[in-house]
C-alpha cells in the first residue's frame, strides 16, 4: 500500500490540493454570497454586477435594456426593447467556474508569482469570455427564442468550459512544475 501512495504521490497530492483549494474557495464564496446580498445589490454583488455590465454593453449595442428584480426568485429579469428574453442567475455570474479554474491551477502550481499572474489573467479572461457569452445568448434569445434550450445548455456552456480546459492545458504544458520535472 505505501509502495502505492509512494508511486502516486503526485496524483494524490494533485487530488487533495484540488480538493480543499476548491472547498476553501466555494465555502467561502458561499459566505460571501450571504453577506453580499440584500437591496443594495439584488440578488448578490457578483450576479448585480455581471447583469449591469452585460446591460452596458448590449445597449452599446443599441439594445434597450432593463433589468427588474425578479419578483419569485434571486434573479434580475434582463429585458431587451420591452421583451423578457432572460433571468441573471447566481450561477451566471463565472464566480464558479473561476473557482474550478484557481483550484486546478492551484493543484499544478508553479512559482508563486507565475501562478498568481495565470490566476489572474486566466481569471479575467473567464469572466470576459462569461459577459460575452451572456450579451450573445441574450441577443440570441430576443432574435430566436425557440432556439434557447441548445444555446442555454449546449453552445455558451461549451464554449465557457472550453476555454477553461485550454486555459489549463496551457498552463499545464507551459507554466506548471510538472513540465518543468518531465524535461
Amino acid at each position: 500500500m505505501k509502495q502505492l501512495f509512494i508511486k502516486y504521490k503526485s496524483v494524490i497530492r494533485f487530488i487533495v490540493t484540488f480538493l480543499l483549494v476548491y472547498a476553501v474557495l466555494t465555502v467561502g464564496y458561499k459566505f460571501f454570497l450571504q453577506f453580499s446580498s440584500g437591496d443594495k445589490y439584488y440578488p448578490d454583488y457578483m450576479t448585480n454586477l455581471v447583469a449591469k455590465q452585460s446591460k452596458e454593453i448590449l445597449n452599446a449595442l443599441d439594445y434597450r435594456v432593463v433589468l427588474l428584480p425578479h419578483p419569485n426568485e434571486a434573479s434580475l429579469k434582463l429585458i431587451i426593447n420591452e421583451k423578457y428574453v432572460a433571468r441573471v442567475i447566481e450561477g451566471c455570474n463565472s464566480v464558479s467556474i473561476i473557482i474550478l479554474f484557481i483550484s486546478f491551477i492551484i493543484a499544478f502550481a508553479s512559482k508563486f508569482k507565475t501562478t498568481a499572474i495565470y490566476i489572474l489573467a486566466g481569471s479575467v479572461l473567464i469572466y470576459i469570455a462569461n459577459l460575452v457569452r451572456i450579451v450573445i445568448l441574450s441577443i440570441g434569445l430576443y432574435h430566436y427564442p425557440w432556439r434557447k434550450d441548445i444555446l442555454h445548455t449546449v453552445i455558451f456552456p461549451a464554449i465557457i468550459y472550453g476555454m477553461v480546459c485550454l486555459l489549463w492545458v496551457i498552463w499545464v504544458n507551459g507554466f506548471s512544475k510538472t513540465k518543468k520535472q518531465d524535461a
